[in-house]
């Protein structure tokens, strides 16, 4: 069920990645659902993500908070 959440919140990010202020909103909503192990594997997969897209770096403090 866990793969399924994480995975939902990864697409979930992705489309909303056009807005930082809505990828922000949606990232905090993330952080409240996932397991600990799955944000690690979060901030992996933001890292990954964000050299494509610099706008949402600033969403990088969310996760590090």
């Amino acid at each position: 069920m866990s793969k399924v959440m994480f995975e939902y919140t990864k697409s979930v990010l992705e489309r909303v990645s056009f807005d930082p202020i809505l990828f922000c909103k949606e990232l905090e909503k993330a952080i409240k659902a996932l397991l600990p192990y799955e944000m690690e594997l979060l901030k992996e997969w933001l890292l990954d993500f964000i050299i494509e897209k610099p706008e949402l770096k600033q969403c990088l403090l969310i996760v590090n908070n």
